[in-house]
């Protein structure tokens, strides 16, 4: 998938289908007089409904769909016939989407399950046949019930990226280069900031048919957390990852400080980020040679709190070592393994 062909954030406007009315009809028979009221009920209106479909990645193919409507029901009609419910609308939308009220920004539903659905916008009520206004004293009404109007939301729908690990580090970090080295995704890569400016998703293919998935993040500037750059719009897909690996090149001016600077963005933006696990990458380690890399490891060890590794996506080096890693943190249990 191509990073114009990603969309994750759209908004719509949807209305759900109205109620068909009740029937005041009047039985009319040869040989039957006053044959009393007969009027059916009036059909439901269609509801609109967003299901989670697992085949998709992405809400493209809502991009240019600002607007969905669903089917009226049907008016009653005599000999207590009721009228047919209206045809609902379904949203298809891939596993990780929150759907929000638009006006007050609040989570109506996250799917996260394939097949779960979840009613937008309920259709409106049928109205009911003048055969349920029959009484003792009033044999013969001549009145039924008008559907209920359906309802009309503006509806926001965000995709957070369900993937295994999520890549996170500053513009230009080697994130996009990585990702084309371990799986068949084909980022786009250039010698400049922001290349990236949507996510890309890679399917890294692991030892005996395993397979993980690994998600490119937009890289983090310091104030992202604010909204600096595309901040918030970065920042969501790193909620759903099991594993942060923080991409810190070699050449950084200090290594320890920049993850501090993206650990406090992460921090700033959900506290509840900082329980994920978190592995390092020393990123472009090929500029260095054994003594380089053994004095600047000799400082690592006492400045970061967590575990690292060199790697060099151009070389090649140090990748089969982080796919090993990765995947015990993803399956701890099964770590023994390895």
């Amino acid at each position: 998938m191509t990073e114009g062909n990603f969309v994750d954030y759209v908004k719509m406007h949807v209305t759900s289908g109205n109620g068909g009315a009740g029937s005041a009809h009047l039985r009319r028979e040869k040989f039957v007089t006053k044959g009393g009221p007969d009027g059916g009920d009036g059909g439901r209106g269609g509801h609109i409904i967003a299901r989670a479909d697992p085949n998709l990645w992405t809400l493209l193919h809502l991009k240019f769909k600002r607007h969905m409507r669903a089917e009226h029901g049907s008016n009653g009609s005599k000999q207590d016939s009721s009228g047919a419910e209206g045809e609902d609308s379904y949203i298809g939308v891939p596993l990780g989407t929150v759907i929000r009220d638009s006006e007050t920004q609040e989570v109506l539903k996250e799917l996260t399950e394939e097949g779960e659905e979840y009613i937008i916008a309920e259709g409106g009520m049928g109205g009911r046949g003048n055969s349920h206004f029959k009484t003792s004293t009033n044999q013969t009404p001549r009145y039924a019930q008008p559907g209920i109007v359906g309802h009309e939301v503006d509806v926001t729908m965000e995709l957070k990226i369900l993937a295994d690990v999520g890549l996170v580090g500053f513009p230009n970090a080697g994130k996009s280069t990585l990702l084309s080295v371990i799986t068949a995704a084909k980022p786009k890569i250039a010698n400049y900031e922001f290349t990236t400016l949507k996510p890309n998703l890679g399917i890294v293919k692991y030892r005996d048919f395993k397979t993980f998935v690994v998600a490119d993040i937009p890289g983090i500037i310091e104030g992202a957390a604010e909204g600096k750059g595309l901040g918030h719009r970065f920042l969501r897909h790193i909620e759903r990852n099991s594993t942060l690996l923080f991409m810190i090149p070699a050449d950084a001016t200090d290594i320890g400080e920049q993850y501090n600077i993206l650990l406090n963005e992460l921090e700033k933006y959900n506290p509840e980020l900082l329980d994920k696990d978190r592995l390092i990458a020393i990123t472009k380690s090929d500029m260095l040679d054994e003594e380089l890399k053994a004095e600047l490891a000799e400082e690592l060890d006492e400045s970061l709190p967590i575990p690292y590794l060199f790697i060099s996506s151009v070389a090649q080096k140090g990748l089969t070592e982080l796919k090993d890693k990765l995947w015990q943190m993803l399956n701890r249990e099964d770590s023994k393994d390895i």
